[in-house]
């Protein structure tokens, strides 16, 4: 929940000049409702892609505040993050309600970023990959196109916290996902885009990004700010430099 439409146009401005042209990676930015439309028009003829931070599984009816994908869409939204831990932990998001968010998404020909990850407690506890067994199974439950699904791996402690996990960490955390969804749709789970989320940072996106199943970033506060997200798109390029 940060930035209005001017503060988001702003942002844009900064920003375009210092990643594009991009050749090798997708960037998607994802906004708050209200700021959409205005990014819509800023990213135009941009390689740079829009996407929303929920979408609701019903195409229309009586659910006030929410937004349906075909809303979405209309805007110029390509991607929908899913089921975010702020999603489950303030506001009674379930797997259940991740699984339909997200076939109701890629029903729409949008792309889910669907959020993956265990709490500190359960981490403790020895829970981790029980916890991502059940959101796996439960969450990604009847997807139709498993090679165009992209998932999140965010470990609740983690995030916001200046904790990160270590490389090693996340990418025993990534291997287990790959493999679980392996089982449910076999080879096409080497190509599902497995991101990491969890404290993301300038100086720790190039040690990430080594690991072989991390295949990009889901990143908050540190992409709030121009110049360091797009030191975290750049992160095996030459520095960039302050506009």
């Amino acid at each position: 929940m940060f930035k209005t439409a001017a503060e988001a146009r702003a942002f844009v401005r900064a920003f375009r000049p210092m990643v594009e042209p991009i050749k090798d990676r997708e960037v998607v930015l994802c906004a708050p409702y209200t700021a959409l439309w205005a990014l819509a028009e800023a990213l135009k003829e941009s390689p740079i892609a829009l996407g929303a931070q929920n979408a609701h599984w019903e195409e229309k009816g009586a659910y006030t505040g929410e937004i349906s994908v075909e809303m979405l869409k209309e805007i110029g939204a390509r991607y929908v993050v899913v089921g975010h831990s702020e999603r489950r932990q303030y506001f009674g998001e379930t797997d259940a309600t991740v699984n339909k968010r997200t076939l109701a998404v890629m029903a729409g020909g949008l792309t889910a970023i669907t959020c993956i990850g265990e709490t500190l407690q359960e981490r403790e506890a020895n829970q981790t990959f029980k916890v991502l067994e059940r959101q796996i199974k439960d969450g990604l439950k009847g997807i139709p196109a498993p090679a165009t699904a992209v998932i999140a791996y965010e470990p609740v402690w983690a995030i916001g916290t200046g904790k990160t996990a270590t490389p090693a960490q996340a990418q025993e955390a990534h291997a287990f996902i790959r493999q679980e969804v392996a089982k449910l749709y076999g080879d096409a789970a080497q190509r599902i885009r497995i991101l990491y989320g969890g404290s993301v940072k300038p100086d720790n996106m190039a040690a990430l990004m080594k690991e072989k199943d991390i295949d990009g970033g889901l990143v908050g506060g540190a992409s709030l700010d121009a110049e360091s997200f797009a030191k975290i798109v750049l992160y095996d390029k030459s520095p960039v430099a302050s506009k």
